[in-house]
Protein backbone atom coordinates (compact mmCIF):
# COMPACT_ATOMS: atom_id res chain seq x y z
CA UNK A 1 0.00 0.00 0.00
CA UNK A 2 1.23 3.45 -1.13
CA UNK A 3 1.69 6.47 1.84
CA UNK A 4 -0.82 8.62 2.48
CA UNK A 5 -1.01 11.19 -0.44
CA UNK A 6 0.82 9.49 -2.72
CA UNK A 7 -0.80 7.48 -5.28
CA UNK A 8 1.20 5.29 -8.02
CA UNK A 9 0.61 6.24 -11.88
CA UNK A 10 0.29 2.59 -14.07
CA UNK A 11 1.62 4.71 -17.01
CA UNK A 12 4.46 6.00 -14.79
CA UNK A 13 5.28 2.64 -13.83
CA UNK A 14 5.14 1.79 -17.21
CA UNK A 15 7.62 4.01 -18.63
CA UNK A 16 9.91 3.45 -15.69
CA UNK A 17 9.57 -0.08 -16.30
CA UNK A 18 10.36 0.51 -20.39
CA UNK A 19 13.42 2.97 -19.28
CA UNK A 20 15.10 0.46 -16.91
CA UNK A 21 14.58 -2.52 -19.63
CA UNK A 22 16.72 -0.11 -22.10
CA UNK A 23 19.72 1.00 -19.86
CA UNK A 24 20.06 -3.16 -18.59
CA UNK A 25 20.36 -3.55 -22.45
CA UNK A 26 22.70 -0.58 -23.49
CA UNK A 27 24.43 -2.61 -20.46
CA UNK A 28 24.75 -6.00 -21.87
CA UNK A 29 24.61 -5.34 -25.53
CA UNK A 30 28.21 -3.04 -24.90
CA UNK A 31 29.58 -6.41 -22.83
CA UNK A 32 28.52 -8.94 -25.96
CA UNK A 33 30.44 -6.31 -28.21
CA UNK A 34 33.76 -5.98 -26.31
CA UNK A 35 33.85 -10.08 -25.86
CA UNK A 36 33.20 -10.46 -29.81
CA UNK A 37 36.14 -7.28 -30.41
CA UNK A 38 38.17 -9.06 -28.13
CA UNK A 39 37.55 -13.04 -30.16
CA UNK A 40 38.28 -11.15 -32.80
CA UNK A 41 41.51 -9.46 -32.16
CA UNK A 42 42.47 -12.60 -30.72
CA UNK A 43 42.09 -14.62 -33.93
CA UNK A 44 44.85 -12.96 -36.61
CA UNK A 45 43.53 -13.09 -40.51
CA UNK A 46 44.94 -15.94 -42.52
CA UNK A 47 48.59 -15.14 -43.80
CA UNK A 48 48.37 -12.22 -41.42
CA UNK A 49 50.49 -10.99 -38.54
CA UNK A 50 50.24 -13.19 -35.35
CA UNK A 51 49.02 -11.55 -32.51
CA UNK A 52 52.09 -10.32 -30.32
CA UNK A 53 53.89 -12.81 -27.67
CA UNK A 54 53.67 -11.54 -24.42
CA UNK A 55 56.32 -13.29 -21.98
CA UNK A 56 55.35 -14.28 -18.86
CA UNK A 57 56.81 -12.20 -15.52
CA UNK A 58 59.64 -14.83 -15.22
CA UNK A 59 60.87 -13.75 -18.97
CA UNK A 60 60.47 -16.49 -21.77
CA UNK A 61 60.81 -16.12 -25.25
CA UNK A 62 58.73 -18.38 -28.10
CA UNK A 63 61.58 -20.64 -30.04
CA UNK A 64 59.06 -20.52 -33.11
CA UNK A 65 59.17 -16.85 -32.90
CA UNK A 66 62.39 -16.30 -32.44
CA UNK A 67 63.03 -18.93 -35.86
CA UNK A 68 60.98 -16.52 -37.29
CA UNK A 69 63.26 -13.45 -36.68
CA UNK A 70 66.29 -15.35 -37.44
CA UNK A 71 64.92 -16.45 -40.75
CA UNK A 72 64.31 -12.76 -41.13
CA UNK A 73 67.43 -11.90 -39.89
CA UNK A 74 69.63 -13.40 -42.17
CA UNK A 75 67.61 -12.63 -45.04
CA UNK A 76 67.90 -8.84 -44.53
CA UNK A 77 71.70 -9.11 -44.06
CA UNK A 78 71.77 -11.12 -47.10
CA UNK A 79 70.69 -7.99 -48.83
CA UNK A 80 73.02 -5.85 -47.49
CA UNK A 81 75.69 -8.51 -48.49
CA UNK A 82 74.71 -8.67 -51.68
CA UNK A 83 74.16 -5.17 -52.37
CA UNK A 84 77.54 -4.12 -51.49
CA UNK A 85 78.94 -6.77 -53.74
CA UNK A 86 77.13 -6.61 -56.36
CA UNK A 87 77.95 -2.60 -56.20
CA UNK A 88 81.65 -2.95 -55.59
CA UNK A 89 82.06 -1.09 -52.60
CA UNK A 90 83.74 -3.62 -50.32
CA UNK A 91 85.95 -1.35 -48.81
CA UNK A 92 87.93 -4.35 -47.50
CA UNK A 93 90.75 -3.72 -44.86
CA UNK A 94 92.52 -6.24 -42.26
CA UNK A 95 91.23 -6.74 -39.04
CA UNK A 96 93.84 -8.99 -37.99
CA UNK A 97 94.88 -12.71 -38.58
CA UNK A 98 94.27 -15.77 -37.29
CA UNK A 99 96.14 -18.43 -35.25
CA UNK A 100 97.48 -19.41 -38.51
CA UNK A 101 98.77 -16.08 -39.56
CA UNK A 102 96.33 -15.46 -42.18
CA UNK A 103 95.21 -12.07 -42.66
CA UNK A 104 91.25 -11.60 -41.73
CA UNK A 105 89.34 -9.13 -43.78
CA UNK A 106 86.80 -7.06 -43.00
CA UNK A 107 84.42 -5.67 -45.86
CA UNK A 108 81.14 -2.83 -45.29
CA UNK A 109 79.19 -6.11 -46.26
CA UNK A 110 79.71 -7.52 -42.96
CA UNK A 111 79.36 -4.09 -41.08
CA UNK A 112 75.93 -3.34 -42.93
CA UNK A 113 74.81 -7.23 -42.90
CA UNK A 114 75.62 -6.81 -39.06
CA UNK A 115 73.70 -4.10 -38.19
CA UNK A 116 70.89 -4.70 -39.70
CA UNK A 117 70.60 -8.63 -38.45
CA UNK A 118 71.54 -7.43 -34.66
CA UNK A 119 69.36 -4.81 -34.61
CA UNK A 120 66.43 -6.74 -36.12
CA UNK A 121 66.80 -9.36 -33.28
CA UNK A 122 67.73 -7.26 -30.60
CA UNK A 123 64.46 -5.26 -31.50
CA UNK A 124 62.14 -8.44 -30.79
CA UNK A 125 64.54 -10.23 -28.12
CA UNK A 126 65.72 -7.98 -26.41
CA UNK A 127 65.81 -9.76 -22.95
CA UNK A 128 68.11 -12.30 -25.02
CA UNK A 129 72.25 -12.18 -25.10
CA UNK A 130 73.57 -11.96 -29.10
CA UNK A 131 77.13 -12.38 -29.96
CA UNK A 132 78.17 -11.36 -32.91
CA UNK A 133 81.82 -11.69 -35.06
CA UNK A 134 81.10 -8.36 -35.46
CA UNK A 135 81.40 -5.26 -33.25
CA UNK A 136 78.15 -3.52 -32.43
CA UNK A 137 78.46 0.39 -32.72
CA UNK A 138 75.94 1.91 -30.69
CA UNK A 139 76.19 5.56 -32.56
CA UNK A 140 75.24 3.82 -35.46
CA UNK A 141 71.95 2.02 -34.03
CA UNK A 142 69.30 1.15 -36.43
CA UNK A 143 65.90 0.95 -36.21
CA UNK A 144 64.71 -2.27 -37.39
CA UNK A 145 61.46 -3.88 -36.43
CA UNK A 146 59.59 -7.06 -36.76
CA UNK A 147 55.79 -6.94 -37.81
CA UNK A 148 55.44 -10.42 -35.75
CA UNK A 149 54.57 -12.75 -38.96
CA UNK A 150 55.87 -16.15 -38.84
CA UNK A 151 56.15 -17.56 -42.26
CA UNK A 152 53.61 -20.65 -43.38
CA UNK A 153 56.09 -23.46 -43.46
CA UNK A 154 57.26 -22.36 -39.93
CA UNK A 155 53.85 -22.26 -38.83
CA UNK A 156 53.13 -25.23 -40.70
CA UNK A 157 55.83 -27.64 -38.94
CA UNK A 158 56.82 -25.61 -35.67
CA UNK A 159 55.09 -25.61 -32.76
CA UNK A 160 54.72 -22.82 -30.03
CA UNK A 161 57.58 -23.08 -27.10
CA UNK A 162 58.38 -20.88 -24.61
CA UNK A 163 62.03 -20.98 -22.44
CA UNK A 164 63.56 -18.51 -20.13
CA UNK A 165 65.07 -15.78 -21.62
CA UNK A 166 68.29 -15.90 -19.31
CA UNK A 167 68.95 -19.79 -21.00
CA UNK A 168 68.94 -18.36 -24.52
CA UNK A 169 72.31 -17.47 -26.27
CA UNK A 170 71.78 -15.72 -30.14
CA UNK A 171 74.83 -16.43 -32.66
CA UNK A 172 75.10 -14.33 -36.01
CA UNK A 173 77.50 -14.88 -38.80
CA UNK A 174 76.88 -11.21 -40.59
CA UNK A 175 78.58 -12.66 -43.68
CA UNK A 176 80.67 -16.33 -43.20
CA UNK A 177 83.37 -16.39 -45.89
CA UNK A 178 84.79 -13.11 -46.02
CA UNK A 179 87.92 -14.16 -47.62
CA UNK A 180 86.36 -15.25 -50.69
CA UNK A 181 83.64 -12.88 -50.46
CA UNK A 182 86.27 -10.61 -51.14
CA UNK A 183 87.88 -12.75 -54.16
CA UNK A 184 84.25 -12.56 -55.69
CA UNK A 185 83.87 -16.11 -55.17
CA UNK A 186 79.94 -15.82 -53.92
CA UNK A 187 78.76 -19.68 -54.10
CA UNK A 188 80.50 -19.78 -51.21
CA UNK A 189 79.07 -16.87 -48.74
CA UNK A 190 76.41 -17.41 -46.43
CA UNK A 191 74.54 -15.50 -43.37
CA UNK A 192 73.92 -17.37 -40.25
CA UNK A 193 71.91 -17.08 -37.20
CA UNK A 194 72.57 -19.63 -34.49
CA UNK A 195 70.17 -20.12 -31.36
CA UNK A 196 71.47 -22.10 -28.41
CA UNK A 197 69.75 -22.86 -25.11
CA UNK A 198 71.90 -23.76 -21.85
CA UNK A 199 74.50 -24.10 -24.53
CA UNK A 200 73.06 -26.57 -26.85
CA UNK A 201 72.43 -25.51 -30.41
CA UNK A 202 68.09 -25.61 -30.87
CA UNK A 203 67.77 -23.66 -34.15
CA UNK A 204 69.81 -22.99 -37.20
CA UNK A 205 69.85 -20.79 -39.89
CA UNK A 206 71.82 -20.77 -43.61
CA UNK A 207 70.94 -18.45 -46.07
CA UNK A 208 73.10 -17.85 -49.63
CA UNK A 209 72.28 -14.42 -50.29
CA UNK A 210 73.49 -14.32 -54.38
CA UNK A 211 71.07 -17.39 -55.04
CA UNK A 212 68.08 -16.76 -51.95
CA UNK A 213 68.51 -20.03 -50.65
CA UNK A 214 68.09 -20.55 -46.93
CA UNK A 215 67.95 -23.65 -44.67
CA UNK A 216 66.36 -23.89 -41.34
CA UNK A 217 65.98 -26.45 -38.72
CA UNK A 218 64.80 -26.75 -35.41
CA UNK A 219 65.86 -29.49 -32.94
CA UNK A 220 62.53 -31.57 -31.78
CA UNK A 221 60.87 -29.19 -34.43
CA UNK A 222 60.81 -29.32 -37.99
CA UNK A 223 63.35 -28.03 -40.77
CA UNK A 224 63.04 -26.82 -44.17
CA UNK A 225 65.77 -29.14 -45.62
CA UNK A 226 66.93 -32.79 -44.86
CA UNK A 227 69.52 -35.30 -45.62
CA UNK A 228 70.85 -37.03 -48.74
CA UNK A 229 69.18 -39.81 -49.47
CA UNK A 230 73.08 -41.70 -49.25
CA UNK A 231 76.32 -41.49 -48.17
CA UNK A 232 79.59 -42.98 -48.64
CA UNK A 233 81.62 -44.23 -45.25
CA UNK A 234 84.46 -46.18 -47.04
CA UNK A 235 85.77 -43.85 -49.19
CA UNK A 236 84.02 -40.29 -48.05
CA UNK A 237 84.14 -37.23 -49.65
CA UNK A 238 85.47 -34.36 -47.28
CA UNK A 239 85.00 -31.36 -47.23
CA UNK A 240 87.94 -28.93 -45.81
CA UNK A 241 88.61 -25.58 -45.77
CA UNK A 242 91.21 -24.94 -48.77
CA UNK A 243 93.92 -23.72 -46.62
CA UNK A 244 93.35 -27.05 -44.66
CA UNK A 245 93.36 -29.53 -47.89
CA UNK A 246 96.96 -30.87 -47.70
CA UNK A 247 96.59 -31.46 -43.97
CA UNK A 248 93.48 -33.72 -43.91
CA UNK A 249 94.56 -35.71 -47.02
CA UNK A 250 97.14 -37.25 -46.26
CA UNK A 251 95.25 -38.49 -42.98
CA UNK A 252 92.34 -39.55 -44.90
CA UNK A 253 93.92 -41.09 -47.62
CA UNK A 254 95.93 -43.49 -44.71
CA UNK A 255 92.56 -44.32 -43.37
CA UNK A 256 90.54 -44.56 -46.10
CA UNK A 257 92.86 -45.33 -49.55
CA UNK A 258 93.90 -43.37 -52.47
CA UNK A 259 90.30 -42.85 -53.73
CA UNK A 260 89.36 -40.54 -51.00
CA UNK A 261 87.65 -37.12 -52.23
CA UNK A 262 88.89 -34.15 -50.50
CA UNK A 263 86.79 -30.73 -51.47
CA UNK A 264 88.61 -27.72 -50.64
CA UNK A 265 85.81 -25.19 -50.03
CA UNK A 266 85.25 -21.61 -48.69
CA UNK A 267 82.87 -20.72 -45.33
CA UNK A 268 81.83 -23.47 -42.65
CA UNK A 269 78.28 -22.82 -43.71
CA UNK A 270 78.75 -23.82 -47.11
CA UNK A 271 80.80 -26.66 -45.96
CA UNK A 272 77.86 -28.06 -43.38
CA UNK A 273 75.12 -27.50 -46.74
CA UNK A 274 76.94 -29.78 -48.52
CA UNK A 275 76.62 -32.97 -46.09
CA UNK A 276 72.14 -32.17 -47.19
CA UNK A 277 70.34 -32.73 -49.83
CA UNK A 278 70.38 -28.94 -51.17
CA UNK A 279 69.04 -27.74 -54.70
CA UNK A 280 71.59 -25.80 -55.74
CA UNK A 281 73.57 -26.34 -58.81
CA UNK A 282 76.75 -24.39 -57.63
CA UNK A 283 76.23 -26.90 -54.01
CA UNK A 284 78.94 -28.91 -53.99
CA UNK A 285 78.45 -32.71 -52.14
CA UNK A 286 80.50 -34.36 -49.56
CA UNK A 287 80.12 -37.06 -46.82
CA UNK A 288 82.07 -35.48 -43.47
CA UNK A 289 82.43 -32.24 -43.04
CA UNK A 290 86.33 -31.93 -40.80
CA UNK A 291 88.16 -28.80 -40.11
CA UNK A 292 91.27 -29.34 -38.24
CA UNK A 293 92.23 -25.96 -36.04
CA UNK A 294 90.33 -23.36 -33.53
CA UNK A 295 87.22 -21.71 -35.14
CA UNK A 296 84.69 -19.24 -33.72
CA UNK A 297 81.49 -20.30 -32.21
CA UNK A 298 79.52 -18.30 -35.10
CA UNK A 299 80.92 -19.79 -37.98
CA UNK A 300 79.46 -23.22 -36.53
CA UNK A 301 76.72 -22.90 -34.46
CA UNK A 302 74.02 -22.23 -36.65
CA UNK A 303 75.04 -25.65 -39.00
CA UNK A 304 75.53 -27.63 -35.59
CA UNK A 305 71.98 -27.18 -34.57
CA UNK A 306 70.67 -28.03 -38.25
CA UNK A 307 72.68 -30.91 -38.19
CA UNK A 308 71.19 -32.02 -34.93
CA UNK A 309 67.59 -31.33 -35.96
CA UNK A 310 68.41 -34.09 -38.98
CA UNK A 311 69.67 -36.63 -36.69
CA UNK A 312 73.78 -35.75 -37.36
CA UNK A 313 76.39 -34.67 -35.83
CA UNK A 314 79.23 -32.05 -34.64
CA UNK A 315 81.83 -32.18 -31.94
CA UNK A 316 85.29 -31.77 -31.56
CA UNK A 317 87.89 -34.15 -33.40
CA UNK A 318 87.68 -36.28 -30.24
CA UNK A 319 83.77 -36.48 -29.92
CA UNK A 320 83.39 -34.29 -27.62
CA UNK A 321 79.61 -31.63 -27.54
CA UNK A 322 80.56 -28.24 -28.42
CA UNK A 323 79.14 -25.69 -25.84
CA UNK A 324 77.53 -22.43 -26.62
CA UNK A 325 78.45 -20.44 -23.80
CA UNK A 326 81.13 -19.19 -22.66
CA UNK A 327 84.10 -17.90 -24.98
CA UNK A 328 83.99 -17.29 -28.26
CA UNK A 329 86.44 -20.19 -29.90
CA UNK A 330 86.17 -23.25 -30.37
CA UNK A 331 89.54 -24.96 -29.49
CA UNK A 332 89.25 -28.69 -30.83
CA UNK A 333 88.70 -28.51 -34.48
CA UNK A 334 85.38 -30.53 -35.36
CA UNK A 335 84.07 -33.12 -37.43
CA UNK A 336 80.56 -33.37 -38.86
CA UNK A 337 78.55 -36.13 -40.47
CA UNK A 338 75.29 -37.51 -40.80
CA UNK A 339 73.10 -40.66 -41.59
CA UNK A 340 77.07 -42.17 -40.79
CA UNK A 341 78.66 -43.76 -38.08
CA UNK A 342 79.51 -40.64 -36.11
CA UNK A 343 81.94 -42.32 -33.21
CA UNK A 344 84.08 -44.73 -36.23
CA UNK A 345 84.50 -42.09 -37.97
CA UNK A 346 86.51 -40.46 -35.38
CA UNK A 347 88.29 -43.62 -34.19
CA UNK A 348 89.42 -43.97 -37.67
CA UNK A 349 90.83 -40.55 -37.94
CA UNK A 350 92.95 -40.28 -34.73
CA UNK A 351 95.91 -38.42 -35.93
CA UNK A 352 93.49 -34.99 -37.03
CA UNK A 353 93.40 -34.40 -33.19
CA UNK A 354 97.04 -34.23 -33.30
CA UNK A 355 97.34 -32.14 -36.62
CA UNK A 356 94.35 -29.65 -34.95
CA UNK A 357 97.87 -29.00 -32.09
CA UNK A 358 100.23 -28.28 -34.65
Amino acid sequence: MAPMGIRLSPLGMAVFCLLGLGVLYHLYSGFLAGRFAFFMLSEPAAGGPETPHVSAPGGTVDLRELLAVSVLAAVRGGEEVKRVREGNVLNAKAKGKTREGAEEQLTTGDLLSNRRMFYLLKGAFPAVQINSEERVDTADQETVSWDHSIPEDIKQKIQPKEVPAESVTVWIDPLDATQEYTEDLRQYVTTMVCVAVNGKPVIGVIHKPFSSYTAWAMVDGGSNVKARSSYNEKTPRIIVSRSHAGKVEQVARQTFGNKTVIIPAGGAGYKVLALLDVPEKNQEEADVYIHVTYIKKWDICAGNAVLRALGGHMTTLTGEEISYTGSDGNEGGLIASINMNHKALIEKLPDLEKTSHK
